[in-house]
C-alpha cells in the first residue's frame, strides 16, 4: 500500500501547494492513501482568522473550517480515486497545551501528528532557541520538552519527527548516547498511551546521514516493544510529494519492523509491509 502520512497544502503558512493540485499529484504517482496535516503552532503563530489562498509566511496556524471544508470537497470529489483522511500537526510546547486540547475536541481530525518546532516560543529553524545554548543545553532541551508535553497531552496519534532538532544542530552529529535516557523515558511513554512514531521522509532532502527519526531511535523502539509507525514526505510542494515512501518501508524490514499503520478516526490501522 502506498500512501503518505505527513502532507501540506497551501493551509499551512510555508506551504503555497493548493489541496485539489496535491491529490490529482497523489493519484498520478499511484497513492493510494494520503493524510493532510496542516501546521497549528499556537504561541509563535496567531490563529488564522481569515484564510488567504497563496500566501506565504503570514505567520498564523492553519484556518480550521476553510481547511476542513476544502477537505471535505475534495475527498467527495475523489471518492473513487484515493482515500484521503483529515489530519493536523500540532506543534505543542508545553505552556500551550489548553490551546491545543480545545482544538482537538471542536474537529473530527482522523490522525494527529504531535511534534515539537520550538520550546519556550524559541524557533530552532532560526537558530533562536540554539544561541547562547551549548549543543548539550539544546540537545537536552529539546528532548525533556517533548517528554513534559506527552505526560500531559494524549490527543495524538504519533510523533513527529521525533529528533528533528539535529536538523538545525550547527555543532554536527550530537552522540545518541548523551540523549539516550530520555529518548527511553519518550518512547515508554509513547508505547504505554498506545501511540506511535512517525518515520519523515525529508531527512532525504535535508541530506541528513541518517533516518528521521535515527535508525538508533527504531531499534530502541522496537525492543520496548514499540508498533505503531506512520511514514510521511512533510510534503510542502510537488516534488516533495510521496518522496522515498518505499525506501523506508525497506529500511523498516531490514530493522525487523513487520508492519506500518495509517489511521482512520484516531484509531490504527495495521498493514503489512
Amino acid at each position: 500500500m502506498y500512501i503518505d502520512y505527513h502532507v501540506h497544502t497551501d493551509f499551512s503558512d510555508d506551504s503555497t501547494y493548493p489541496m485539489e493540485d496535491v491529490v490529482k499529484k497523489a493519484i498520478a504517482l499511484g497513492i493510494q492513501e494520503l493524510c493532510f496535516t496542516e501546521h497549528v503552532d499556537h504561541g509563535v503563530k496567531s490563529p488564522a482568522l481569515t484564510y488567504q489562498k497563496n500566501k506565504m509566511d503570514t505567520g498564523s496556524s492553519c484556518h480550521y473550517e476553510s481547511y476542513q471544508a476544502e477537505y471535505l470537497r475534495i475527498k467527495e470529489k475523489y471518492s473513487r480515486d484515493i482515500s484521503l483522511k483529515f489530519g493536523i500537526e500540532f506543534g505543542i510546547q508545553s505552556h500551550t497545551i489548553s490551546e491545543f486540547q480545545q482544538d482537538f475536541n471542536q474537529y473530527p481530525f482522523d490522525f494527529v501528528i504531535l511534534s515539537c518546532h520550538q520550546v519556550e516560543n524559541q524557533e530552532f529553524w532560526t537558530q533562536e532557541f540554539q544561541n547562547g545554548r551549548t549543543q548539550e543545553e539544546f540537545q537536552t532541551r529539546y528532548y525533556e520538552e517533548i517528554l513534559n508535553v506527552i505526560r500531559i497531552y494524549k490527543d495524538y496519534s504519533v510523533l513527529g519527527h521525533l529528533d528533528m532538532i539535529k536538523r538545525y544542530d550547527e555543532y554536527g552529529n550530537y552522540p545518541f548516547d548523551k540523549t539516550k535516557d530520555l529518548v527511553t523515558e519518550i518512547l515508554k511513554t509513547v508505547i504505554e498511551d498506545g501511540k506511535g512514531i512517525e518515520i519523515n521522509t525529508s531527512s532525504f532532502r535535508y541530506g541528513l546521514t541518517d533516518l528521521m527519526p535515527s535508525r538508533d531511535i527504531l531499534r530502541l523502539y522496537k525492543e520496548l516493544g514499540g508498533k505503531i509507525i506512520t511514514i510521511g514526505s512533510d510534503s510542502h510542494q510537488e516534488e516533495h510529494l510521496g518522496y522515498q515512501i518505499e525506501e523506508v518501508k525497506n529500511e523498516l524490514r531490514t530493522l525487523g519492523f513487520d508492519s506500518f499503520n495509517t489511521f482512520d478516526k484516531m484509531k490504527p490501522v495495521f498493514h503489512k509491509l
